[in-house]
């Protein structure tokens, strides 16, 4: 089967991607494994200046724009953490940027991707809406909408995770990785199902957000008219039908999470792990707490994610 992303453009990433995002800590946390009744192997994303994933597929992207000497305004849609990777690698080449963001976005994430740089605009009650505010101020302007997925570099970038998650000492029987646009498990499964077909890569998405695991599991393009989950960061309405192409197969599952589940998820790796995480980037932790198939096995999750405001805080940890 023909796929759009390279494998030879994940593994030039993981040479240009700016080292600061690379080769982050994976481990077996042996306290969670025995909770969990498997060998959980966590892959720590939220050690670097956005906390968070997104750092690897907006660096990859940036880059290649600069070699190819594309000059027009950059604008893109966010729920936070892609809009701080964006604005990141922008101001490191000099950039400038303009980030659609919900007026319900989380207030940390708006005010890091403006000391970042960005020109931050606040539309809509949900990343999507935002999203096609952003799509036609673009249409009127000229300028590029860069959408998260549906730019190929990006899901490229992210591809580093699995090349890296590979390099894991002993066989992964399951990888359990959050799926919001899907660009991280369109990336890693890529890399994963052409390096070793027999690890299972499993997406999990909010339950209160089940666009992409319906639009996955009917083969069709599925879109809800609202959502309703704490995880913001995967909150999808309106999936990129670029990405679903690329989940063809390369996913093997996807589950579906509650909000309580994320919470205790969110918990569990505070205690046991000393991180600070945002529920998105504990749904794989999550999917562990309900879903038994997993009992005795090696299982990888991605730790994508770990920004919370000090409420937040209090009110989940």
């Amino acid at each position: 089967m023909k796929h759009r992303l390279s494998l030879e453009h994940i593994e030039e990433a993981s040479r240009i991607v700016d080292p600061v995002f690379l080769n982050t800590p994976q481990y077996n946390c042996e306290s969670l494994s025995q909770v969990l009744g498997l060998e959980l192997v966590v892959k720590v994303e939220t050690l670097n200046p956005i906390r968070s994933f997104k750092g690897r597929g907006a660096d990859y992207f940036i880059s290649k724009v600069m070699e190819r000497g594309d000059k027009r305004q950059i604008v893109c849609a966010s729920a936070g953490n892609f809009g701080q990777a964006m604005a990141y690698a922008c101001r490191k080449h000099q950039i400038p940027l303009i980030v659609y963001a919900s007026t319900k976005a989380n207030p940390l994430k708006i005010e890091r991707m403006c000391k970042l740089g960005a020109e931050v605009r606040l539309h809509g009650e949900d990343f999507d809406a935002a999203k096609l505010e952003a799509k036609r101020f673009c249409s009127e302007t000229g300028a590029w909408m860069v959408e998260d997925s549906k730019e190929v570099e990006i899901s490229e970038g992210a591809g580093t995770l699995g090349l890296e998650l590979l390099e894991y000492p002993q066989p992964l029987d399951a990888a359990l990785i959050a799926l919001g646009n899907g660009a991280m498990i369109a990336g890693m499964g890529r890399w994963i199902k052409a390096h070793r077909p027999q690890t299972q890569v499993v997406g999990v998405c909010a339950a209160g957000a089940p666009a992409m695991e319906r639009s996955w599991r009917s083969g069709t393009f599925v879109q809800t008219n609202s959502i309703s989950t704490i995880a913001d960061g995967i909150g999808v309405r309106v999936p990129v039908p670029e990405a679903l192409e690329d989940l063809k197969g390369i996913v093997d599952e996807v589950l579906l999470v509650e909000d309580d589940l994320t919470i205790e998820a969110m918990r569990l790796a505070h205690q046991h792990l000393g991180l600070v995480l945002e529920p998105s980037g504990a749904v794989g932790i999550a999917a562990l707490l309900k879903s038994s198939p997993f009992q005795g096995k090696r299982v990888a999750t991605v730790l994508c994610g770990g920004n919370l405001t000090p409420e937040q805080m209090e009110c989940w940890l």
